[in-house]
């Protein structure tokens, strides 16, 4: 995802506030108060759904919403699309605010701007699949040839092509949440909300889905607010994640921050079991690479070698990284020409790393090399390098947390 600070966001949230009972208004100093939600519930019969939110949501980015049951998620989701009104606080879409929409340019905002993918498919089992995808554009009064053209375009872009004569009873579970993924990108809709979308799904299928909507999103570039208790789930497909807990948003940050710099306990107790190794790529964790020599002769090489703290550092062309330079190497060799050309150098190979790799795949590399690898970009480009020490350093926690008192590991996952 590219970076949309300068950018107006394209959803707002502020200072919003949901309060459920029968004078919510009357409750809202208590909340203001920093009461908890238990006491102003004992106190006044009033449950505090949400409390002082501030989010901004960019266009084209998968923001995640999660927090285990209670925290506040689903209620949150519904505030965009006004299924639910705020106690307090304003909702802007492109600047517009929602709660000011009277009844007629509500349903339209509903109708155009933003479909929902709920978690039990919400499918009508009376119509045949071509029908339940098409039925947006119905209700949007699109001629029938048009929708059923766009429905069978949508049924076969989530891999269900020949299924449109089917009903709903007819299908797995995983095929009848793709025919409600279907339906919501049907609509053209640019801001697409999954609650709880692929939870009731096996694992297998769930993560195919997963997979599915990574692979059209980098074509649709919707704006996807996916709520989940799930923090693989979240990591796996969120460019950015909100954790909420009791109404309240604990934190919000890429994979990466959330999962190296959780906030509080709270969100430490949630990333704890997350297989590192799987969730982080040599990106994320890479250090900038410390020492080049970019210089065409052994001498101006050794010069900059010599430099440098330390004995060894990446040579580097206008091809990209060649390999790796001792200082006593290029010692040895000036004594013979310091003015030989570098090509004629023999650099010490060493096989670079993708930047875009998982840690999982490069820890036996790694661990082995004595010397930090060069990590390089899709070009060829040196980008950092990782060192076998760092890679302890931020996988050091995920297999101390593996391991039992006697100092054995629970499974055969030693690798390091």
């Amino acid at each position: 995802m590219t970076n949309q600070s300068h950018k107006q966001p394209l959803i707002q949230i502020k200072d919003l506030y949901k309060v459920f009972g029968k004078k919510p208004s009357k409750v809202m100093p208590m909340v203001k108060e920093g009461l908890s939600k238990d006491d102003i519930l004992a106190k006044t019969g009033h449950t505090v759904g949400l409390k002082a939110i501030n989010l901004d949501i960019h266009q084209g980015e998968i923001f995640v919403i999660m927090g285990l049951s209670g925290s506040g998620k689903s209620t949150l989701i519904r505030h965009f699309n006004r299924l639910i009104d705020p106690t307090e606080g304003q909702i802007l879409v492109e600047g517009i605010d929602v709660m000011k929409l009277n009844s007629k340019e509500l349903e339209q905002f509903r109708r155009h701007k933003m479909a929902m993918v709920f978690q039990r498919f919400g499918l009508m089992p009376h119509r045949s699949v071509l029908d339940n995808v098409a039925y947006g554009l119905s209700v949007q009064k699109v001629d029938k040839a048009s929708r059923n053209a766009k429905a069978t375009q949508w049924l076969e872009t989530v891999g269900l092509a020949g299924y449109e004569k089917q009903f709903p009873t007819q299908l797995s579970g995983g095929q009848q949440q793709r025919v409600g993924l279907a339906r919501a990108l049907c609509t053209d809709a640019e801001i697409l909300l999954m609650d709880e979308a692929f939870s009731a799904l096996d694992p297998l299928i769930r993560s195919e889905m997963q997979d599915q909507l990574i692979e059209l999103q980098k074509d649709l570039h919707k704006t996807i607010i996916f709520i989940t208790h799930d923090l693989d789930e979240a990591l796996r497909i969120g460019d950015r994640i909100a954790i909420l807990k009791d109404g309240n948003l604990i934190q919000v940050g890429e994979p990466v921050d959330i999962l190296l710099n959780p906030a509080d306990d709270y969100v430490e107790a949630f990333v704890k079991d997350v297989n590192r190794p799987r969730a982080l790529t040599v990106e994320t964790v890479m250090k900038p690479p410390a020492y080049r020599l970019t210089a065409d002769t052994i001498g101006e090489a050794l010069k900059q070698m010599k430099r440098i703290p330390a004995n060894y550092a990446y040579y580097v062309t206008d091809e990209g990284f060649q390999g790796v330079v001792c200082q006593k190497a290029l010692e040895h060799a000036v004594k013979t020409d310091e003015d030989a050309p570098m090509e004629d150098f023999k650099v010490e190979e060493m096989t670079p790393i993708s930047q875009d790799a998982l840690l999982e795949s490069i820890i036996p590399a790694t661990m082995e090399s004595n010397l930090p690898l060069p990590v390089i970009d899709a070009d060829g480009d040196l980008q950092g390098e990782l060192s076998r020490t760092h890679l302890a350093d931020v996988l050091s926690d995920f297999y101390n947390d593996d391991t039992n008192d006697d100092g054995t590991d629970d499974d055969t996952n030693t690798e390091k």
